[in-house]
This record gives C-alpha cells, structure tokens and sequence, in this order.
C-alpha cells in the first residue's frame, strides 16, 4: 500500500512541513519579543564561550601528549687534532692527485683503458642508476612535505530498487548525480617532520653520489694496478727468456765438458734441472698474464685495445705526499664523505620520530558544482562548500613511537660510530702505503748496489774471457746472476708502482667534496668545488659536535 505521505495533497504537505516563526509562538503565547540585537548579542556570547572551550581543550590535549625520551647518549666526532701520521712517515711534500692521476704517467693504453672502464663499466651504471633513485626519493619527499590541488568530477546514474528502503515513485526510478569539485589540502608542518624527512632523503641521495665517486676511483685504481702488472708480467717474461737462453748456453757447455771428462754427470743434470725450473716458471707467468689480460678486459667493459696492448716499461712517479693530509683528507675520501651524509641522513630521521610525539593539523577545503540533473549543474544553487580541520595528536600507543625512537637514535650511534671507525682507517690506508714506499725505497737503493755488483762481475767475467784467463762458464754464470738481479729490479718496479697507485687511492683518487645535492646548482664549476674542499673536510670533521647542538637547540619539551 503506497505511503500516506505520498499520497498527500501538496498543500497539505506543505502545511505540515510549515516550521512557525518562534517569534510568532511567543507573541501568540503572550511572551514579550526578545530584541533582535540582544539575541544576536547573546549568540556572540555563545561563540566566543565555545572558542574558548575548545582552545582550553586543545591547550588540555597538547599538555596530555605523549613526552619524548631524553637523549642519554650522544656520539661525538672524531678528533681532528689527532688526524696526523706518525712522524716515521717522511715522504716528501707533495700535491693531491688531480681528477685524472693517471695521466701523469705519460701512458696513452693506460688512458684508453681508463676512458673505457670509466664509460662502460656496468658497476658504475649501476651506481649512477642509485644516485638517481635517490634523487627522485628526495624529490618526492620534499613534494610530500608542500599542500596538494586536485580537480574530480563525476557522474554517476543509478535505479533505487522498487522494493528498497525509498518505495515508489522514488523506488524503481533512475536518478542521476554529477558533480564538479576542487579541492586543497596543506599540512602544517609546525614541528619540522616532513623537513626533517626531505633532509633525509638529501643526505641518502648525497650518500649515493659519494659513493659512485668512489666506485669510479677505486674502479679507475684497479684498471691501472691490473695494467701494470700485467706490464711487469711480461718484462719479466722476456727476462726469464733471457734467462733461459744463457741456461740452456750453460747446458751445452757441460755436456761439451762432460764429452771431454772435465765434469761428472752431476753437473750436467743440475743445469738441466735449472733449465726445467725455469720452464716451469715461463709456464706459470704465461697463466697469470692471461688471467690479467682477461681480468682487464671485464674492468675495460671488453675493449677491442685490450687484445692489441703493446709492451711498455711503465715509469713510477715521484714518492711524495701531501703535507699534514688529516684533515683535508675527510673531504677527499668519497667514502667518507658517504658516511658522513649517511649520518645526516640519520640525523633528519631522528628528528623526525621525536616530531611524532606532537600533533599534526591538517587543513583542507573544496568548493564544486552538484546536482542530480545535468541541465542544473552550472547553475549557481548547485554550489557546494567544504573546510575542515583535522588534529592528529598522539595520546597512547603502547610504546610504539618510544620503540620507533630508540631504533632511530640506536641507528644514529651507529652510523656516528661507523663513520669514525672509516677515519681511523683512512688514515691508516695513507699510513700503510706511505710506509712501504719508504720501504721499498730502501730496499732499492740496497738492490741497486747488488745489481751493480753483478754488472761489475759479469763484465769482469767477459774481460777475463777475452785474455784467456776464463772460461765461458763463468762469463755464463754471471750473466745469469745479472739476470736474477734484473728481475728482482723488475719485482721493485711492480711493487712500488701498486704501492703509488694504492696510495692515490688512499687520498681519494683525486675526489674533492663539493656542493651537496639540493644546496647548489648542478652546473657549479670546478672552482666551487675546490674553495668548498677545505670547508667540507672542516664540516666532516665536527659535523657530530654541530648535530648535537642542534638537537640540544629543540625545546626540552619536544625532546
């Protein structure tokens, strides 16, 4: 049975949804009017006793939030009147290496084959590609932390079942709803959370950078420590030739001597054993350089220049040394660089859990077109007006935002720890490698004297031969100790030239910390990047000191 309601007459309808003027019903009632400006007058009353109800219950919220932990424990920074070598470590003075060390060695194939790594390896792809994610994480942060603008519209068409809660004729008819909407949001960002956050997110994305820096120059130090030895391979190859020459020389002289009784089959087969050693040392040389060969061509991402390499003799630099590189060396080693920023990095998330504890305003507000027919929808009725607020304060949560916290303070030791473990070994990497190019040079000078001792005899030997006085055994024996004393001149060569390598890579390879991401134009010239160098190493080395006094700048009650 239809709704009675419904089927009303429509001045029916109208008279019982007719709502009387309350000053109509007093006047009726007999009760005097109230004057219209005393009931405006007591509405403002109202109002501002509300106001002040709420804020007296925002101000009760804000006391009742939960309080952060104190701080118990602060890691400091590493001392930098301590950043010294050992006086023992006397190279001489010396300049930084440059950008592109290698260059000083004079060596077009040791250029190419640098060029070739540096473009194509697929380590350094792979670092560029994080260095980028991290940038487009930063970015998003930083557009997390502004307000947002959107624009919706929609239409909707829908049947009301006949047999639903609305019955005919609202029932079993089609209805449409179409609206057009604008609509702002924007977070107060009163305690430094999305800030603290998008700081963050700079310092992994400056972490990421440092760290292909450094992927590029230790990269760069191994291609040339690979090209060297595989350099002294073969010079120690040809010298072992030689060596077997004059051998198998010596071979053919005993069994002449041992033709004519002047030897014993002894003698003999002990210059045959020799000769067979030195096969087997030919034999294993062989092994290692193609096994260097093919290890520089992986680090040269298979460059054709690889299989055409030409025998050079690599000349070594001058043994030198930056003076007092302590301090400048935070700001010229990529990997502690990274570490610093990843301290930063953690810095931002700290303050941005203790910011957790406070409340959080959210304002937002729309403003749109709505109607149920489309021809109306234009029309200034179908306006429609939304502002709203939204607190989020933190009252009880069992621990969890104590424990979120301590994880990121815990995180912050360690990373401050860390960083200060890498200091200490950065400067024992410069140590370890100053100290044996100092060794090394002193074993050379002593080589130097037993390989002129063996060049004196050797031709002591031939002048002797050549008067009668000896024979050509003797002349054979001393070319071969000469060739001895040639291949450990060769061994020195090697090791003193991965020593200088490792030593430029101990100095940063020629990095220099510049311009953070986010803080300077990406087009800043190189001289930027050198008058920042000594300002960066002087922030690396007191960067705890500055982040504990800016934690301890936030007021105790947010701490």
């Amino acid at each position: 049975m239809p709704s009675p309601i419904l089927r009303t007459h429509p001045e029916t309808r109208k008279k019982a949804n007719h709502v009387p003027d309350p000053l109509h019903l007093s006047r009726a009632a007999g009760v005097p009017a109230v004057p219209v400006a005393a009931t405006r007058k007591a509405r403002r009353s109202v109002r501002r006793a509300s106001a002040a109800a709420l804020a007296a219950s925002a101000l009760a919220l804000v006391s009742g939030c939960l309080s952060v932990p104190p701080d118990a424990r602060r890691a400091a920074g590493p001392d930098a009147t301590q950043l010294h070598l050992a006086p023992s470590i006397a190279l001489p003075d010396g300049a930084w290496p440059t950008e592109q060390w290698w260059r000083a060695y004079g060596d077009p194939q040791l250029d190419e084959l640098i060029a070739r790594a540096l473009d194509g390896n697929p380590s350094l792809a792979t670092a560029r590609a994080r260095v980028e994610s991290a940038r487009a994480l930063a970015g998003a942060q930083r557009a997390a932390a502004g307000g947002s603008v959107d624009a919706v519209a929609g239409l909707n068409r829908q049947r009301y079942s006949a047999n639903g809660f609305f019955p005919p004729p609202l029932g079993g008819a089609w209805y449409n709803d179409a609206s057009v909407q604008l609509r702002a949001s924007y977070d107060f960002d009163w305690w430094g959370k999305h800030r603290a956050l998008v700081a963050a997110a700079l310092g992994e994305a400056n972490a990421r950078q440092a760290e292909g820096a450094q992927a590029a120059q230790a990269l760069a130090a191994t291609v040339a420590q690979s090209y060297f030895r595989l350099q002294m391979l073969w010079a120690r190859q040809d010298n072992l030739a030689a060596q077997a020459a004059v051998q198998r020389a010596l071979v053919a002289d005993r069994q002449a001597r041992m033709a004519h009784g002047l030897v014993g089959q002894d003698a003999l087969q002990s210059a045959e054993l020799a000769l067979a050693e030195l096969a087997q040392q030919a034999a294993r040389w062989e092994r290692d350089a193609a096994r260097e060969r093919e290890a520089l061509r992986a680090l040269a991402a298979g460059a054709p220049i690889v299989e055409r390499l030409a025998h050079a003799q690599p000349a070594p630099q001058d043994d030198t040394l930056p003076r007092e590189p302590g301090l400048e060396l935070l700001a010229r080693r990529p990997d502690l660089q990274a570490a610093r920023w990843r301290v930063e990095s953690q810095l931002g998330r700290v303050t941005a859990a203790q910011a957790a504890f406070r409340p959080d305003l959210n304002l937002s507000a729309a403003i749109g077109l709505d109607s149920i027919t489309l021809g109306t929808l234009l029309r200034y009725p179908s306006r429609t007006l939304l502002g709203g607020a939204l607190l989020d304060l933190p009252l009880f949560d069992s621990g969890r935002l104590q424990a979120q916290l301590g994880i990121e303070r815990a995180e912050r030791e360690t990373l401050v720890a860390e960083y200060n473990e890498a200091v200490v070994n950065a400067l024992r990497d410069v140590a370890m490698e100053g100290a044996t190019l100092q060794a090394i040079a002193r074993e050379t000078q002593v080589h130097e004297a037993a390989a002129r001792s063996a060049a004196q005899l050797a031709a002591n030997a031939e002048a002797r031969q050549a008067r009668g006085l000896a024979d050509r055994a003797a002349v054979l024996q001393a070319r071969q100790e000469m060739l001895r004393q040639r291949d450990t001149d060769l061994q020195l060569l090697d090791a003193r030239l991965q020593t200088q390598v490792a030593l430029v890579k101990a100095l940063g390879g020629g990095y220099r910390a510049g311009a953070p991401a986010g803080a300077a134009p990406a087009h800043a010239g190189a001289g930027t990047a050198r008058a920042s160098s000594k300002a960066g190493a002087a922030q690396a080395a007191t960067y705890p000191n500055q982040a504990a006094a800016r934690l301890a700048a936030i007021p105790s009650s947010t701490r």
